[in-house]
């Protein structure tokens, strides 16, 4: 059986863009698309039943909302829906395990680009086993795609870049497959990008002190993501790629990288013993100042 793309929704903004954009993915993919909405109400005593009728009433008008939304953008998806009781975060997590992938909503910063990212997303992001998408509440399907001759938004020209993070310290294949299977789908251009820092001053010799030269630095970081990538283009032979190696620091080039861009994906490590929720500085950065949705691929 197909894994789904599931969509966590609650009725907000950011949560319709979220299923909206999931059906797209869905579509592409071609995987159903399942719509989950968590609750965790649990009152005492006389109240217990009509408050449970009363919330599912809300999770029932949630999820018709969300459906709606996505009827009117991708009619044919395959689409199922359910309630989940308990816990937000650990719903959704549990929802994320049996999914392709799991997509949720983060409101946009007005007057900035990036998300503001509730404490549910990051518990969901910091712990799931399985790809997770944040989609900002103004995104809609133009946004995807590049404009127009007339710099019109428009769903009827080519995907922008999807944008890779990569880091040649710790290069995963989950994070790297990710993004090809998504350039792919898109028939986009994939940008592949490592962020390096010069070295510091090196010892050579007793009272010296050597520079190392930044300029083969940077050619030698080319090379190696150029050869870690080559395995990837041999499989994907139709996806074209853009590798570039900027000195910078990385979280300055995620943002910068991303502009524009249809998706970018960077890499999760989970941690043996993952306390609260927590990311790394590069994930940290991409899901909280990055304008495009941000896929975070997790691994080990």
């Amino acid at each position: 059986m197909l894994r789904p793309v599931v969509a966590g929704v609650d009725g907000s903004v950011e949560s319709l863009a979220a299923a909206a954009w999931a059906a797209r993915e869905a579509q592409r993919r071609n995987r159903p698309l399942h719509l989950v909405h968590a609750w965790d109400w649990r009152p005492r005593g006389q109240e217990r039943e009509i408050a449970g009728a009363a919330q599912r009433h809300l999770a029932r008008r949630a999820l018709r909302q969300a459906e709606e939304r996505v009827r009117a953008e991708c009619p044919d998806v395959r689409l199922g829906d359910e309630q989940m009781e308990g816990p937000a975060t650990a719903a959704l997590l549990k929802a994320a395990d049996q999914a392709e992938l799991l997509v949720l909503g983060s409101r946009g910063l007005s007057g900035f680009t990036g998300f503001l990212v509730g404490s549910v997303a990051l518990g969901v992001v910091a712990k799931a086993t399985r790809p997770v998408v944040l989609v900002r509440a103004d995104e809609e399907a133009a946004d995807e795609h590049l404009p127009t001759d007339e710099a019109e938004a428009s769903t009827d020209t080519g995907y922008r870049d999807v944008v890779l993070a990569i880091d040649l310290d710790e290069a995963c294949d989950e994070v790297i497959e990710f993004a090809f299977e998504a350039a792919r789908l898109r028939h986009a251009r994939l940008r592949a990008v490592h962020a390096w820092r010069a070295a510091g001053p090196v010892g050579v010799g007793a009272g010296e002190i050597g520079l190392v030269q930044e300029s083969w630095q940077g050619e030698e970081w080319l090379g190696f993501l150029k050869a870690v990538l080559q395995v990837w283009q041999d499989k994907y032979p139709d996806v074209e790629v853009l590798a570039t190696v900027v000195e910078e620091k990385p979280t300055t080039a995620l943002v910068r990288a991303s502009t524009g861009a249809s998706l970018l994906v960077v890499g999760h490590r989970l941690a043996e013993r993952p306390v609260g929720p927590r990311t790394g500085p590069v994930t940290h950065a991409a899901i909280h100042h990055v304008g495009c949705p941000v896929a975070v691929v997790p691994h080990v």
